[in-house]
């Protein structure tokens, strides 16, 4: 039975009302010795605790998209079949550009959000380079079967959701095709096509979206595997020029870092309530050495660039979970890269997706500008927001909690 499926969560219904009934119905007219009564009605209360925890954590669980199998939610789900060193560039010296096209059968996908603004499609990819063998989400904007685009190449997005966490997040939790249909229909919003890659690769840890030879390849599998598929399976546009990637909490660090990395690939980043510095992540594998933290800090990345990346960065937070990352990046970009921060009070809300859902058409404005009109020099203004006040630039930022929203968690380091 599947664990964010309609009949888990009825059978989680059914079973909690009957744990209610039970000791009403059962209590005083139970029989038998003291002790054998004491233990039937102790047993009854546990599994009233029981069905009505489990309840609670399948409605929170479907709300907020955290795990999407059992696998993901007991730490046994692995989807790394091998992980080899691929060197600095993450190809391993592999020549990308000749490898056969990869061809892929898609399916649409049911539950919460998937199919309120036109079917999410799902794909089971297994990447040539990185190894990773893992699902990838799909959504075609309202204009690709329309026979006047019919030779039209479509931006893209790939859409990265913090951990723990589910792919299917952006389109459930957050509402992004529902909230984005209607703007791509009256050119408020391009019509982008966007992907969501599974992040969570490996059980019980956050890749951190890093090439860490022997574990995992998680950045080659989110920056050539999955853009490779797409561009061999849907009428995209060519990278950098109409390349862009999201996320919110752990996503928020793994697309910057992505983008800042490689310039090549991606011509812009959003980041909602992100960090810089990976152990803003307690399982984070790229926080387990100094070399990984340093090699995987947009940060880091940004100030020691030999020649500074033509990117365009949008980095949205609250005090202490997101906006101090902002600034420090903000202060480390030079020419052509530009950084747009955004300052939100913590009236707004917490680490949470009431936080990040109504930022999505926002974002989605700014990627219309950034990917369609070209890039400006220096600070970018291109959107309006809030006003961003004087603060101390920090390289990391401290969590409020994970992206669920629902636990604390010790602060990210503040120094590079």
């Amino acid at each position: 039975m599947s664990l964010t499926g309609t009949p888990f969560l009825c059978t989680a219904v059914v079973l909690s009302v009957v744990a209610l009934i039970l000791p009403l119905a059962l209590w005083s007219r139970m029989r038998g010795p003291r002790p054998l009564r004491a233990a039937a009605r102790v047993l009854m209360l546990l599994f009233a605790q029981g069905t009505a925890v489990t309840l609670v954590f399948v409605l929170v669980n479907n709300q907020n998209n955290l795990y999407d199998t059992w696998g993901d939610l007991l730490g046994t789900g692995n989807h790394v079949q091998r992980a080899a060193d691929l060197g600095r560039d993450g190809t391993g010296g592999i020549p990308v550009g000749r490898l056969p096209r990869v061809r892929q059968t898609f399916r649409p996908v049911g539950g919460p959000g998937m199919r309120a603004a036109g079917p999410v499609r799902v794909t089971q990819l297994k990447g040539r380079v990185s190894g990773v063998n893992a699902e990838v989400y799909v959504w075609l904007p309202p204009q690709y079967d329309d026979p006047a685009y019919r030779h039209h190449e479509f931006p893209v997005v790939e859409l990265l959701p913090g951990y723990p966490g589910s792919a299917k997040a952006w389109f459930g939790s957050l509402h992004a095709a529902e909230q984005l249909l209607p703007l791509m229909r009256d050119g408020r919003v391009a019509p982008f096509v966007l992907v969501a890659p599974r992040t969570n690769l490996l059980p019980g840890v956050d890749t951190g979206c890093a090439n860490i030879p022997g574990r995992v390849n998680a950045d080659s599998w989110l920056s050539i595997d999955v853009p490779k598929m797409v561009k061999d399976n849907f009428r995209v546009q060519p990278a950098p020029r109409g390349w862009a990637v999201a996320g919110y909490s752990a996503g928020a660090h793994c697309a910057v870092k992505l983008a800042v990395a490689h310039p090549d690939r991606y011509r812009a980043a959003v980041s909602m309530s992100g960090y810089n510095d990976p152990i803003g992540e307690r399982d984070s594998l790229a926080a387990r050495t100094p070399a990984l933290r340093a090699a995987n800090n947009p940060y880091l990345l940004l100030r020691t660039a030999a020649t500074p990346p033509p990117v365009a960065l949008y980095l949205s937070g609250q005090p202490g979970d997101g906006y101090q990352a902002g600034m420090a990046l903000e202060s480390a970009a030079e020419a052509p890269t530009t950084v747009r921060v955004v300052f939100l009070p913590r009236s707004a809300g917490g680490h949470t997706m009431a936080l990040w859902r109504p930022q999505v058409t926002t974002v989605f404005r700014w990627l219309t500008l950034q990917l369609g009109q070209g890039q400006a020099k220096g600070r970018d203004t291109s959107v309006a927001g809030a006003a961003t006040p004087p603060s101390p630039s920090s390289a990391g930022s401290t969590h409020a909690a994970p992206a669920s929203g629902t636990a604390s968690r010790a602060g990210a380091a503040r120094t590079p």
